[in-house]
């Protein structure tokens, strides 16, 4: 799972920024990218938490942070070294930050 996020600090480098369309379509086509997408803006989230048996839901991200979540991407990869070739090409490499995770197997 490739988690796509913003980044207060993007790369000040603005020349040959990649092409989002290229990237999942590349992907695509070679069936790396399995899934993907864009997520509503944190203040669309709700935060759902149980406290001593009690329900307690929040507006907005719950996280006090200047990152967000903004999208995802489910790769299907040999391994971690493919996995992070793939994360290279992206746009958002350059303009915010991605987190890969392994899907455990159940």
């Amino acid at each position: 799972m490739m988690f796509v996020c913003n980044d207060p600090e993007p790369d000040t480098d603005r020349e040959n920024l990649p092409d989002i369309e290229a990237w999942v379509a590349d992907n695509d086509t070679r069936g790396r990218r399995l899934q993907g997408g864009a997520l509503a803006s944190g203040s669309a989230a709700t935060t759902v938490r149980v406290r001593n048996g009690e329900l307690i839901l929040t507006d907005g991200p719950f996280t006090e942070t200047k990152e967000m979540i903004v999208g995802f991407d489910l790769l299907e990869c040999a391994d971690l070294d493919e996995a992070i070739e793939v994360a290279r090409a992206h746009p958002m490499v350059r303009e915010g930050r991605l987190e890969l995770r392994p899907v455990l197997e159940a």
